[in-house]
């Protein structure tokens, strides 16, 4: 699939996922799910965003980025689709159209550059983390989320049914990749190196789970427990933070 092609369809895809997307997140997400899946998302971006320049790379219909832009100096966001963008316009949040491969800034305009749930959907991925990399300063941070193939999610992703989006289409409808965090590191920026990790779903099986209370109160706490933590290494959502060295300073006469 050709470059114009696979953004054809992923805005295709994601506007028709528009329409019900919020519909089991915050604050209508009796579970808890989601919402902890995106405070553990949060928090690890906050250790970096805080008073700084951000951008998040597949913003969606705002629902992180809007939290984030709470706590950053001034925050932006992409993304493909005009029916996820038009939500987050909603929010009054600055938002504009734009592929993860070819974003609309010049160099080192931002000190973080954030994206969650959307590098494994973006078939050039190497060129999209290097587009992160160039538009974010010296010294500062990529925050680069994937799909990881060693985790209970991965399995359950992997070799079971596709779910549903809409009455037209199904996740499968949806390029998809799944990277370990071996292979994220051979896919570094030149000049960039891995940090940190965080691991989200690390022990959560499927979503559905989170539905009895006595199991959701222990998948919360113990997700606590072990996102920063070896096992982080298994997480469905594998974090990498990722920092831009700054150039070293001239050597002197």
């Amino acid at each position: 699939m050709t470059t114009d092609a696979h953004h054809h369809a992923a805005r295709a895809y994601y506007d028709e996922f528009s329409a019900r997307y919020e519909e089991a997140r915050r604050p209508n997400d009796p579970s808890g799910y989601h919402a902890l899946i995106d405070d553990l998302e949060l928090e690890f971006a906050e250790r970096y965003s805080r008073g700084k320049d951000v951008l998040e790379v597949g913003c969606g219909t705002g629902l992180l980025l809007e939290r984030l832009a709470k706590t950053a100096r001034h925050a932006e966001g992409v993304d493909l689709s005009p029916g996820m963008l038009s939500k987050a316009r909603e929010r009054g949040l600055i938002v504009q159209e734009a592929s993860a491969t070819e974003l609309p800034y010049p160099d080192a305009h931002f000190d973080v550059a954030c994206s969650f749930k959307v590098l494994a959907h973006v078939p050039a991925i190497g060129k999209a983390l290097c587009e992160m990399a160039r538009v974010v300063r010296p010294g500062g941070v990529i925050l680069a989320e994937f799909y990881n193939p060693l985790s209970l999610r991965g399995l359950v992703k992997i070799m079971g049914p596709s779910g549903v989006i809409s009455s037209r289409m199904r996740e499968r409808d949806m390029y998809t990749r799944f990277d370990p965090p071996w292979r994220v590191r051979k896919l570094l920026p030149a000049g960039c190196k891995l940090e940190t990790q965080r691991g989200v779903r690390v022990v959560i099986p499927t979503a559905s789970v989170m539905k009895v209370p006595l199991l959701r109160d222990w998948f919360a706490k113990t997700e606590r427990a072990l996102c920063d933590s070896p096992l982080a290494y298994f997480g469905g959502f594998w974090i990498a933070a990722i920092r831009k060295m700054a150039p070293l300073p001239p050597l002197s006469e």
